[in-house]
């Protein structure tokens, strides 16, 4: 068999970093990990091409070679993931799909020979098969949630590395909690599942081995969702790890905001070289986190807990939401105000949408107020559903809110804060994402001379050489990310 794996390609979005990418020289933020994983799974002796279209074209000779086109992608890929369909379908190949998108959705895609959805780990291996046996069924789902210390490592040899900013390695599946508008509890279930320490360290050498020094995102759903596994073997483990390879990856990861409480987890992390995480705060309105079951978040000091994490050596990448029922008229000025106070820099603010399967889905549904499809944009001001308070009113307010929180003044104060607050561990650095001479001269004529904000950008630049000069590359490499911000908010601001 010849297999070509294709990831289609992202939009212009917040997570993306496009705008950001180019001051380094990279085409994507992060690589296609459930692809690679997948390709893994495949019977060894089968010829293997990956192409992901958000760095390299995709090719009429590339899907004419391939006996079997397999295809897996998100939601904010859907636009790619039909004009990618109907070009193999005009060249006759035969197409597998999965992934989130499909899994949620798959009724909506049609020209696609089979759909292999769910886990792989469960649902790949009969397709497998009946395949071999020539009786290969048009759907294949999974029943229950596989045990994933049986994961291969990702078959990285499929792509070039350079090409992108951060690699990624996966833990645990799952999240223990239940927010509403979350489709996780959908996809990977409540209780988390994970890789033992072995499987850990085997896929960062695997990365290691592969020559790559910078920055590996744990993709996890809720990374401390098993404290205690955590505690006890993972993170000792991975102190070790660092350790001994002389710290050659800094980490990053998703979690919810009760890490901020235990003390021993935070000091491990960042031991580990963790000094990213990713939290969902939603809302600084009490009502609007109960209406969601966001029960992690109620009852506590939310930019305390943020500080805390800062101080500890763990910036906190927030996200955000805008459109509960219980959101008052005052909800955007709160905002932007905690956004401000809290000095969380990249703090990605959304309208709520209701994803299928969820419980927001199902209630909406029952309601009769679902209006149509989520884009799977956070930020492209899109809403599946007519909201309690007025649409406009709403849109109006969201624009406030995204305009000012990234508007230089405001953003580069942010930063001054963080940098204030951010005490990152001793430990031996690695090299540094941006700060190679070429990026800093993009940095400067972009934000240093072309942008309006440019004297936010000096003034920053030169209070941190002053107050916070260990923090030099951060604050760099934030300035930079803040341009791509600016961008996203620029894009969806000036639409009706």
């Amino acid at each position: 068999m010849k297999i070509l794996l294709v990831y289609p390609e992202y939009p212009d979005t917040f997570w993306g970093f496009k705008h950001a990418l180019k001051f380094v020289g990279k085409k994507a933020a992060l690589p296609p990990l459930g692809l690679l994983t997948v390709a893994a799974m495949l019977p060894e002796k089968w010829e293997k091409k990956l192409v992901d279209m958000n760095t390299t074209n995709l090719s009429d000779i590339d899907i004419k070679w391939a006996d079997y086109v397999f295809v897996s992608a998100m939601a904010v890929q859907k636009e790619s993931v039909r004009s990618t369909v109907q070009r193999c379908q005009r060249l006759g190949a035969r197409i597998v799909a999965g992934g989130p998108l499909f899994t949620t959705g798959y009724q909506e895609f049609d020209g696609i020979n089979h759909f292999v959805l769910g886990e792989a780990e469960i649902s790949l291996s009969p397709f497998l098969e009946d395949l071999k046996n020539g009786c290969a069924k048009h759907l294949y789902t999974s029943d229950g949630w596989p045990d994933i210390r049986t994961t291969p490592v990702p078959s990285w040899e499929l792509i070039d590395i350079r090409k992108y900013h951060s690699m990624t390695v996966q833990y645990s599946r799952g999240c223990p909690f239940d927010c509403d508008f979350c489709d996780i509890a959908v996809l990977n279930g409540r209780a988390p599942r994970t890789k033992d320490k072995d499987q850990v360290r085997r896929e960062l050498d695997v990365l290691y081995n592969r020559g790559w020094r910078g920055s590996v995102f744990i993709v996890d759903d809720n990374f401390i969702a098993n404290k205690r596994k955590l505690k006890s073997e993972i993170l000792p483990a991975i102190v070790q790890w660092m350790k001994k390879k002389n710290y050659p990856f800094t980490l990053g990861t998703q979690a919810s905001i009760n890490l901020s409480d235990d003390e021993e987890l935070m000091r491990l992390m960042v031991e580990a070289n963790f000094n990213t995480v990713f939290v969902g705060i939603e809302s600084p309105n009490e009502e609007s986190l109960a209406e969601c079951g966001k029960s992690q978040n109620k009852n506590r000091d939310l930019i305390a807990c943020v500080k805390k994490l800062h101080n500890r050596g763990l910036q906190v990448q927030g996200g955000f939401i805008i459109g509960f029922d219980s959101d008052p008229p005052s909800i955007f000025k709160s905002q932007i105000d905690f956004i401000q106070g809290s000095g969380i820099v990249t703090a990605m603010v959304g309208l709520l949408n209701a994803p299928p399967g969820t419980e927001l889905f199902r209630r909406l549904k029952g309601e009769n107020r679902l209006l149509c499809d989520v884009s799977g944009d956070n930020t492209d001001c899109s809403i599946n559903f007519v909201p309690k308070m007025n649409h406009e009113t709403l849109m109006d307010g969201y624009r406030k809110v995204i305009s000012t929180i990234y508007a230089p003044k405001q953003y580069y104060g942010r930063l001054t804060t963080l940098l204030k607050e951010y005490k990152p561990r001793r430990a031996q650095a690695v090299r540094p994402e941006f700060g190679h001479l070429a990026s800093i001269a993009k940095s400067m004529w972009f934000l240093g001379l072309k942008e309006k904000g440019r004297r936010y950008y000096w003034k920053l630049l030169s209070w941190t050489l002053v107050k916070r000069p260990r923090s030099f590359q951060l604050s760099l490499t934030m300035a930079i990310y803040g341009y791509h911000f600016r961008k996203i908010v620029q894009r969806y601001t000036a639409q009706p």
